[in-house]
């Protein structure tokens, strides 16, 4: 089968490899692609939301099969674009994309299915905003309703940081439209928790539980990022626990969605807060994260290409997903200056220094003359497996370490929360 992968982050370079591991698998296009997908896969410069020209040249090269990595064309109606024209495509529609791209839809959805989440409401007028949080204090959550690039939401610790991200939310419009309404929430406190699962409709496959850290700086703190590093799985979640979310969270969404005629179909990712009170959603997206899926998919012993053409049949019952034994740590390298402004074309030195079972998925990089530079705020996600998250850990920054660009930033706590939690449990 010939493929084609939309987008140009770390999660599609992950996608198109793991595809290629695969035996069925001919070849693997990625529209546009990175510096990373050029080394492995055929580079298309077609942009995300082109959809007349990606499915024109999905006819003109014969690719059997689209696997779609970004929210924005799925919001868009990429696989309603493509159904239309009976060109097979991996994810969800537009209607059922909306469980991203709206928050409160998403929330919506959560009290109607009776799915465990945190009090809320929402705003398109700023002075009822604001009235609502000195009503309700702090600490609180402010969210963008719409896509924000992973940066829309603002923990305020304090009411003066809750009004100061209304103002240049709604008053400055700094998320553009995805800002026309926000979402307050009361905030939740745990141990966060990201589970993605591959859905058909009303069948669930969950994958291995994985950990995001959100925030630039050690300790988690700073502005919050598209992420800066994962581990998976996460070794103080217990079985038990991933088992109660599928049955009250997961499993209910799908089947209310289905029940509702929008039925999902593709990567469910359910971020979670892991409250006294038990599991609680934070939020749902429409597909893989980034960079969960730089740590999942290496552990993932199933075809991926197996799983994606059942999910879309509405099969996927009949498939046996397992996963490797071990962990994996993705540690991101990140341009100086991000999430705010960053420079670009900077020079990538030490990419053929990787350690063994080490795995280097680029994100904003790009092919030029000199080498490969930087182009985007997250630069790499550097990743590696190991009989154990100690192992996986150490190989992970041992080839960080020997990767430099000019004012590469990088945490060096990632999964160090887990290490303390599984050395006390010993």
């Amino acid at each position: 089968m010939n493929v084609l992968v939309i987008g140009s982050g770390g999660r599609e370079h992950t996608i198109a490899w793991k595809l290629l591991q695969s035996p069925q698998v001919k070849k693997v296009y990625c529209a546009p692609g990175n510096g990373g997908t050029a080394q492995i896969a055929q580079n298309v410069p077609i942009g995300v939301n082109d959809f007349a020209a990606l499915a024109q040249f999905v006819k003109d090269e014969g690719i059997d099969l689209t696997v779609v990595g970004p929210e924005d064309p799925l919001l868009g109606g990429i696989v309603d674009f493509f159904e239309e024209r009976n060109l097979p495509i991996f994810g969800p529609n537009g209607r059922a994309a909306m469980i991203e791209g709206s928050k409160s839809f998403a929330k919506r959805l959560m009290m109607r299915y009776n799915i465990p989440t945190s009090a809320y409401e929402s705003f398109i007028d700023y002075e009822s905003a604001i009235a609502y949080v000195r009503e309700q204090g702090a600490p609180i959550v402010i969210k963008a309703d719409g896509l924000a690039a992973g940066k829309g939401v603002v923990v305020a610790e304090t009411l003066e940081e809750a009004e100061e991200a209304l103002r240049q939310i709604m008053e400055e419009s700094i998320f553009g439209e995805a800002g026309t309404r926000v979402v307050v929430e009361e905030c939740m406190f745990g141990e966060e928790l990201s589970l993605l699962s591959f859905v058909d409709g009303e069948t669930v496959k969950p994958m291995i539980t994985s950990q995001d850290h959100k925030r630039i700086f050690n300790d988690d703190r700073g502005p919050n990022t598209g992420g800066m590093g994962t581990y998976a799985p996460v070794p103080q979640m217990s079985e038990e626990l991933v088992d109660q979310i599928v049955e009250t969270i997961v499993k209910p969404m799908a089947k209310g969605m289905a029940q509702d005629g929008i039925p999902f179909k593709g990567i469910l990712y359910t971020g979670l807060m892991i409250t006294e009170q038990g599991p609680k959603v934070v939020e749902f997206n429409a597909r893989f994260g980034d960079p969960e899926t730089q740590v999942i998919l290496p552990l993932l012993e199933t075809d991926l290409l197996e799983i994606v053409v059942a999910t879309i049949k509405g099969e996927l019952d009949a498939v046996d997903v397992k996963w490797k034994k071990g962990s994996a740590v993705c540690v991101v390298m990140a341009a100086p200056g991000y999430p705010g402004d960053y420079p670009k074309g900077q020079l990538i030195e030490g990419l053929d220094r990787t350690g063994e079972n080490v795995t280097v998925f680029h994100a904003g990089t790009k092919a030029a003359e000199e080498g490969i530079v930087t182009s985007g705020g997250r630069v790499l996600g550097v990743t590696a497996t190991g009989e154990d998250l100690e192992k996986a850990r150490a190989a992970a920054y041992e080839t960080v370490q020997a990767i430099s660009f000019e004012g590469a930033q990088y945490r060096t706590d990632i999964a160090a929360k887990a290490m303390r939690h599984q050395n006390n449990s010993r």
